[in-house]
């Protein structure tokens, strides 16, 4: 009875993983920057996706995407580095050092609010230069990013790091005495934030590629949505974490951080008034496919059609070669006949 009791008390928690590197033969995977990798992986196939049923190129935002990606992953870790900087970089007596450990990116602290922010500036710098529709990408990426950040959070299961309080729930993270806060060693189960993390930004994900198929906005707008929503779900998520983190006014450094994206979001998202496209809707509701509405690449059905224009034009001049011929051939008969001097 009492063994049959343990063994359900063990089911109702979520274990944390045994390891935190893949060995396969002499070769060693940080489970971190795996998610890292798959996260990113999964973003470009759906970015890539969403683009060519918009009408676009997808080779396009592969392009993109070799620019961006880094850009983020740099960004991220700036973030974090700066944010944690006295904490964790500031080669005080019981700190770490900011050289060489700013650069020990495998070990975790990737700033998310970073990510974006970097990402965003050169994927846009980016898709400009190629002469994309810099809003309706925004657009595209909108739920790519949100799935990024749900896979990649999985690495921080992994590393056992940025749990909640304790909880006794029955989807509580149990977690390794070497990786509990010394004043709760003795405490074996908390809120797993990184999970509730994940599963908000994959409602997200739901949320914006959903209502892109049935809802035109005005373009950007679907990406300050999310801003929106990401900055929403990470303030509550951050108030559930007890790891230390730079504080301004007594709040958490993230949590400034999410009102500000909330409030600069709302102020995207209705700036110059309603952000639904109105004429892009009535266009919808008739059947007409999101690529013809955002025009994003010239219509391919109409260039057979084009390129007809010279032939048609050029048959009245092929007719006319032969009456032509004709002429030259009477003005020639009369000086045929005449005699020669």
């Amino acid at each position: 009875m009492i063994a049959s009791v343990s063994a359900l008390g063990m089911l109702s928690v979520i274990p944390s993983p045994p390891f935190k590197a893949l060995e396969l033969g002499p070769f060693s995977f940080r489970m971190y920057g795996l998610c890292i990798a798959l996260g990113a992986l999964a973003a470009v196939a759906l970015a890539r996706k969403r683009w060519r049923d918009w009408g676009g190129d997808p080779e396009d935002l592969t392009t993109v995407a070799l620019w961006a990606i880094p850009a983020g992953l740099v960004g991220a870790r700036l973030y974090h580095v700066l944010t944690d900087f006295s904490d964790k970089y500031s080669c005080a007596a019981d700190t770490g050092c900011w050289w060489p450990d700013a650069f020990f990116v495998w070990q975790g602290g990737l700033g998310i609010p970073g990510g974006i922010i970097l990402g965003t500036v050169v994927g846009i710098i980016v898709g400009r230069r190629l002469g994309l529709d810099w809003k309706r990408g925004l657009d595209m990426a909108a739920p790519c990013l949100p799935l990024a950040q749900a896979i990649g959070r999985l690495g921080n299961w992994f590393n056992q790091e940025l749990y909640g309080r304790p909880t006794d729930l029955p989807w509580a993270l149990e977690i390794g005495p070497e990786n509990r806060p010394i004043e709760l060693i003795a405490v074996p189960t908390y809120h797993p934030t990184f999970l509730y993390e994940a599963l908000w930004n994959l409602a997200l994900v739901a949320l914006i590629i959903v209502g892109s198929k049935r809802i035109v906005l005005k373009p950007g707008r679907w990406f300050a949505v999310y801003v929106i929503g990401y900055g929403l779900g990470r303030l509550w998520v951050e108030s559930l974490r007890i790891d230390a983190a730079t504080q301004i006014l007594g709040l958490r450094v993230n949590i400034w951080t999410s009102l500000l994206a909330m409030g600069l979001g709302l102020l995207w998202l209705f700036w110059g008034g309603s952000p639904f496209d109105r004429q892009g809707n009535e266009r919808l509701r008739a059947g007409e496919p999101l690529s013809d509405i955002f025009a994003l690449q010239p219509n391919r059905e109409a260039e057979p059609d084009q390129e007809a224009e010279p032939d048609q034009e050029a048959e009245p001049d092929q007719e006319a070669e032969p009456a032509q011929e004709a002429e030259l051939a009477q003005e020639a008969e009369p000086a045929e006949q005449m005699p020669s001097d």
